[in-house]
């Protein structure tokens, strides 16, 4: 079954709980930094650990001590789904164990 895209309102309502998260054009997005690039390492390793578990990937950038994150699904014509707030709500909660600032 395809995945069914969400209305701007139901995105922005959604994005409320997840701090960090914005919707950018047709893509949620965050940027976390942390305090160490070893511990940006760690949140991207654990990030990745999710999307396979979840079968569903974001556009994953690993900087000196930020990771940045942007999803949509290509399922949907590149559109937010609940597949994508479903990763971004996993990605926010085990964020603060890594030392997200």
């Amino acid at each position: 079954m395809p995945a069914v895209p969400l209305s701007r309102e139901e995105i922005e309502d959604r994005l409320g709980e997840l701090p960090g998260w914005s919707l950018e054009g047709d893509r949620i997005t965050c940027v976390y930094r942390l305090a160490t690039h070893f511990a940006a390492v760690g949140l991207t390793v654990h990030v990745a650990a999710i999307q396979d578990e979840l079968n569903h990937h974001s556009d994953l950038t690993l900087g000196y001590n930020t990771v940045s994150l942007s999803v949509n699904t290509h399922d949907a014509g590149g559109a937010v789904t609940e597949n994508d707030l479903a990763l971004a709500a996993r990605v926010a909660a085990i964020a603060p164990g890594h030392g997200v600032r």
